[in-house]
């Protein structure tokens, strides 16, 4: 079933991509040479695409050619309404919020629910990264002493509860120590069974969580540079690793074969990549880097299709990643800022103020339904929450770490997220 639904989604995105590009040619074709510009750069598609102009026409008259031999026998599937029911829907329940508004409505802000937090582990050194499994079920964090702890959520929670008669709960499965320098990032197939850590010593390496015994890492690959960062595309077949090479480098996993774009635009001396993450169709990936710039990739391609440099100034953008109708990107740097971007346009929608970060490397993230941001206040040593529509700071809370935590991850299926802190420690924080 899961593979079925990532494979659906890599072809949603074809789709999207070939429609788009039907759509440009036949405006170019028709001399509709203003409209085909805004329509090729609000989605991101050439200008200069090949395509018959009259492609779109003969697609169009044999559609409708189709539904009316349908309606004519009692159907009622045509091309087009199976085309409508392929295109990427959020989750059940979840409603994809539109910031396209400019306008921040102050006063009228939601409120974010109280959490209780509860120290889970530590580390040997410095807890760098943390990432949950598509299904919530697990959740995994990286450290600077080159280990990673697998924690399974259901016991977490139980150590949210008194303790029970049998004594407390051990939340952690089970630690891995194949790396030899700190981890950098860390993320899950989307089958949720495979766990990929990229680190310092310049190596991926995967792990099967669904075999108990299993202590070891059982694929590895080799790569050139520092692994800052690491993104499985949705099918689960590529996966994306940033490095401290300007250009992600894209892994076929089955063949281990890397891919790189042969576009680089604006190249920088000092665009190490600190975050690569992939939209949810797989159809685009975004990349924050050192050198201030947000940069979008055609997910099919692998080329650069748009730079918004100096994003964060002359700061590091140290984070980025797309909203689920892939609208809109979020990132984050350090200049103690955290913006949101139309891919569209490259335009700024909104900015969310009141956090300082610039010393480590944080993450602005979203909770589960995309409602609030979350960010850390590194002079204050505090969680902040800024509802996404206006723009106002709901919540600060004391992150109860010894200094500022050096990352936040939300749970994608309820109120929870984790901290991983520089004094070694792992909180877990829970709607009450």
């Amino acid at each position: 079933m899961e593979n079925s639904s990532s494979g659906q989604t890599v072809q949603d995105g074809k789709l999207f991509r070939h429609l788009n590009s039907l759509i440009v040619a036949h405006l170019r074709h028709s001399n509709l040479t203003q409209a085909a510009t805004a329509v090729a750069s609000a989605t991101m598609t050439p200008l200069n695409v090949e395509a018959p102009s009259n492609k779109l026409l003969d697609l169009l008259a044999k559609g409708l050619a189709a539904e009316k031999d349908d309606v004519s026998r009692g159907t009622s599937s045509s091309p087009f309404q199976d085309l409508g029911a392929s295109l990427p829907l959020p989750r059940p329940g979840a409603t994809p919020i539109d910031f396209s508004s400019l306008a921040d409505l102050k006063g009228s802000s939601k409120s974010f629910p109280k959490h209780e937090t509860r120290h889970l582990s530590e580390h040997k050194n410095v807890a760098r990264c943390a990432k949950f499994s598509p299904d919530g079920r697990f959740v995994a964090t990286g450290s600077a002493d080159t280990s990673i702890k697998l924690f399974e959520v259901s016991k977490i929670k139980q150590t949210l509860l008194p303790d029970a008669k049998d004594g407390p709960v051990r939340s952690v499965l089970k630690t891995y120590y194949d790396h030899t320098q700190p981890i950098n990032d860390l993320d899950f197939h989307p089958q949720g069974t495979i766990l990929v850590s990229g680190a310092k010593d310049q190596t991926i390496r995967f792990f099967d969580v669904s075999k108990a015994n299993a202590k070891r890492s059982y694929r590895l690959i080799q790569d050139t540079h520092n692994v800052r960062s690491v993104s499985f595309h949705p099918s689960g077949d590529f996966l994306l690793a940033g490095t401290d090479h300007a250009i992600p480098h894209l892994y076929d996993i089955n063949t281990f074969q890397c891919y790189l774009s042969a576009n680089v635009p604006d190249n920088s001396p000092n665009g190490a990549i600190n975050q690569v993450r992939y939209s949810c169709t797989g159809s685009m990936y975004v990349t924050a880097s050192k050198d201030g710039a947000i940069r979008l990739w055609d997910g099919i391609t692998a080329n650069c299709v748009r730079s918004i440099t100096a994003a964060h100034a002359t700061a590091e953008a140290t984070s980025a990643i797309f909203t689920r109708d892939q609208r809109f990107v979020l990132s984050c740097g350090k200049d103690s800022t955290i913006k949101l971007w139309e891919v569209g346009s490259g335009r700024l929608v909104k900015q969310y103020l009141g956090a300082v970060h610039t010393q480590l490397r944080f993450q602005a993230i979203f909770n589960a339904t995309e409602e609030f941001i979350l960010s850390i206040d590194e002079l204050n040593n505090e969680v902040i929450i800024w509802d996404a529509m206006t723009t106002e700071i709901v919540a600060k809370w004391p992150s109860n770490h010894v200094g500022a935590p050096r990352w936040l991850e939300h749970s994608p299926v309820e109120s929870a997220f984790i901290s991983c802190g520089t004094d070694r420690s792992i909180r877990f924080w829970k709607e009450v």
